[in-house]
């Protein structure tokens, strides 16, 4: 999926098999990621800097969440 493609809505993983438990992401306007609960999309969403996204994600890569 094109980056001008993901500012345009919601999307979740192509991992996500049934859809219900998961989140959603979303690339703001101004570059920032918002991410939801699947099963409260009306609910509140988190946002984070282009920044801390990337933190985020280079630890989830290196193993920093798994649990032991």
């Amino acid at each position: 999926m094109a980056t001008s493609d993901r500012q345009q809505g919601w999307y979740k993983s192509s991992f996500s098999a049934n859809g219900r438990n998961c989140v959603e992401v979303r690339i703001m306007p101004d570059g920032a990621v918002a991410v939801r609960d699947t099963k409260d999309q009306a609910g509140p969403a988190l946002v984070f800097t282009q920044t801390e996204w990337a933190a985020f994600l280079a630890g989830a890569q290196q193993g920093e969440f798994d649990l032991a």
